[in-house]
């Protein structure tokens, strides 16, 4: 899969654990990410891909870290020269994280809108109602997955200034998205698990739009509900125990191409090594009209570099699971 210059690992179905390794280090050692580490001050990590990878977790967490721990709106903005900008924004363009790739198919077994901050939630279900109208196929469903995790006060106000109805996490404004963009008031099946904390919760509402496939609005509960929040593996992981996954089936990931690369290796991880069906993932084209429900926010260099870290993280994890 090859959304830049560099190669992203293999989801084809049935991709073995050495091709996808080999996947898994095309792009770890790629000279965009050489070259970035150098220009940070960074020797290249010794021994092998583990090795490597463990080194360049280590790396990032101190030079391209800046949520520590906290979400990604309160991330922190570096100050970042000129030259550092353009060779970010460079090396992130090459990596695979800037530019929108359509699907390079029409049919798939499944669609998974993957959710995300308020004006994302929208675009990417925007996005995916505008790929099944144009001729995209679903057998199976479109799944649409998120969390419990609170808005932030500009998300809240995102969501006031765009006319919309007040929603108080991931999952409604997902719910929000898929009543509008589908034409659809209530779900047709509904079910829902409150837990003592809404980290350990969950809920599953199934749309039936007319013409189209099934449409599932899941929140995921947490692996770790006492340290944190449900992540992308949890809910890909989730979804996965909610439908039948055969070998071989094709499964299209859409978010956002910033996040294509780190959230494309945890579908590996989650669902194509466990499952033996295929991924591909794409990122929402904000420039088609009928995408464009909120303004697109400026993505700024340091935003990069923290995907960046996080796609090292998720090839370490996929690594690991090999």
């Amino acid at each position: 899969m090859r959304i830049g210059g560099v190669a992203l690992p293999s989801g084809e179905p049935g991709t073995v654990a050495e091709a996808m390794t080999t996947g898994v280090q095309v792009w770890v050692e790629s000279a965009p990410l050489r070259s970035l580490v150098r220009h940070f001050g960074g020797d290249w990590p010794t021994g092998d891909l583990g090795a490597v990878l463990d080194g360049l977790d280590a790396f990032s967490a101190r030079h391209w870290d800046f949520r520590a721990g906290r979400e990604r709106p309160a991330a922190r903005e570096p100050v970042l020269g000129p030259d550092t900008a353009t060779r970010v924004l460079d090396a992130a363009a090459a990596l695979g994280l800037v530019h929108p790739v359509p699907p390079a198919r029409s049919r798939y077994a499944h669609l998974v809108v993957l959710g995300g901050l308020a004006h994302a939630c929208l675009r990417r279900v925007a996005y995916a109602a505008h790929l099944l109208r144009a001729g995209a196929s679903a057998s199976g469903e479109l799944a649409v997955l998120g969390s419990f995790r609170p808005l932030s006060g500009m998300e809240r106000r995102t969501l006031t200034d765009a006319g919309l109805p007040p929603c108080g996490t991931e999952v409604d404004v997902l719910d929000v998205a898929v009543r509008r963009l589908f034409g659809v008031p209530a779900p047709a099946e509904e079910d829902r698990h409150e837990a003592g904390h809404p980290h350990d919760s969950w809920s599953s509402r199934t749309y039936r739009p007319a013409g189209l496939p099934p449409v599932r609005v899941l929140a995921a509960p947490s692996s770790e509900p006492e340290r944190r929040r449900a992540h992308t593996a949890d809910t890909q992981r989730f979804w996965a125990e909610h439908v039948a996954l055969s070998p071989g089936d094709r499964v299209l990931l859409v978010t956002a191409p910033i996040y294509v690369p780190f959230q494309h290796c945890d579908a590996l991880r989650t669902l194509a090594l466990p499952h033996g069906c295929g991924i591909e993932t794409v990122g929402v084209d904000p420039a088609l009209p009928d995408v464009a429900v909120l303004p697109e926010p400026t993505l700024t260099p340091g935003r990069y570099l923290q995907e960046i870290r996080s796609a090292i993280r998720s090839m370490r994890a996929l690594h690991a699971a090999l």
